[in-house]
């Protein structure tokens, strides 16, 4: 799950932090130990999928993302303000800011949580780890300066392949369907391909603004909820009732996986750089699947589990 835009090498899943200042401050050095931290933090965005299932199940997909966004950015925006910290300056970062909110916030999260209303939180979780292949496919398509080796065209088919082994393709040829609603799989797709051009954008639009990681993070979240206030009333009702489940799912959610994630991932890539964090990506999809299953009771087939190692061998 992606809440803002990452670091130069950052994970493909979960809120990164934003490029604008790599190395800004001097970091002081965290009480908990990293390998701690990094177990967390796979633990959060792995079981935010499972999160956005259960705040589905009370409020529409819209009102789950806005709750989303209101919660995290609370978080940011506390953080911010113990900090001291001031938000960017600037009509034309803020411009780009709202782009990048869009691409990496309101749009996946909300095509996500509609996902998620016909297909089981374990193939979300699985799609959710195909960015880094939209992100190749991109660079093949449009970053001229930015080409993928031939190591890296093998990787794409690869993660490809993976995911065709993870639907079930092959069912398709004999009438019986890909095995999961292709309305809701083409939904998380999207949604993993919109942070891939969100980080896209970004990187050439945001990385030398001068603003710190949690400034710029904090006012794209900010951002992403504004939108969200004003599409969210136009296509849904104010519930009639607010059940207790959902309700703290949502805040989880947001507090957990879209505020704390991004403070704990922060940390890790400042104290030890951004490759040895990536490895966070690896463990999403897995948490995802083994949280659908034995909590929430999500079927699981053969194709689930080896389409999802072939998608990350990809990756």
């Amino acid at each position: 799950m992606s809440a803002t835009a990452p670091l130069r090498g950052a994970p493909a899943a979960g809120p990164p932090a934003h490029p604008a200042r790599s190395s800004a401050a001097p970091v002081r050095r965290p009480a908990l130990d990293w390998r701690l931290r990094f177990t967390t933090l796979c633990l959060i965005w792995g079981f935010s999928f499972l999160l956005i299932k259960v705040g589905t199940q009370g409020y529409a997909p819209l009102q789950v993302t806005l709750g989303r966004m209101v919660f995290g950015t609370a978080v940011l925006g506390a953080v911010l303000l113990l900090r001291r910290e001031r938000l960017p300056r600037g009509a034309r970062t803020w411009g780009h800011l709202t782009v990048a909110a869009f691409l990496l916030n309101a749009l996946p999260f909300t095509l996500f949580a509609y996902a998620e209303l016909t297909v089981s939180s374990t193939l979300a979780g699985i799609c959710n780890a195909t960015t880094p292949l939209w992100s190749m496919l991109l660079s093949l398509a449009a970053l001229s300066d930015d080409r993928p080796t031939r190591r890296g065209v093998a990787g794409l088919g690869i993660g490809f392949a993976g995911v065709l082994i993870v639907l079930g393709a092959w069912r398709s040829l004999t009438g019986q369907g890909i095995g999961h609603d292709a309305t809701g799989t083409v939904l998380a797709l999207v949604a993993s391909a919109s942070y891939a051009v969100g980080w896209a954008y970004v990187r050439r639009t945001l990385a030398n603004t001068g603003g710190s990681n949690l400034a710029m993070s904090a006012s794209q979240l900010l951002l992403g909820t504004a939108q969200l206030a004003v599409v969210t009333p136009l296509f849904t009702s104010f519930p009639t009732a607010f059940p207790v489940g959902p309700l703290l799912a949502v805040a989880a959610l947001g507090v957990l996986g879209t505020g704390v994630a991004f403070l704990l991932q922060y940390g890790l890539v400042a104290e030890i750089g951004p490759t040895r964090a990536t490895l966070v990506t690896y463990f999403i999809p897995v948490i995802a699947t083994a949280a659908g299953v034995a909590l929430l009771g999500e079927r699981l087939t053969w194709n689930t589990p080896v389409g999802a190692l072939v998608v990350l061998a990809g990756a």
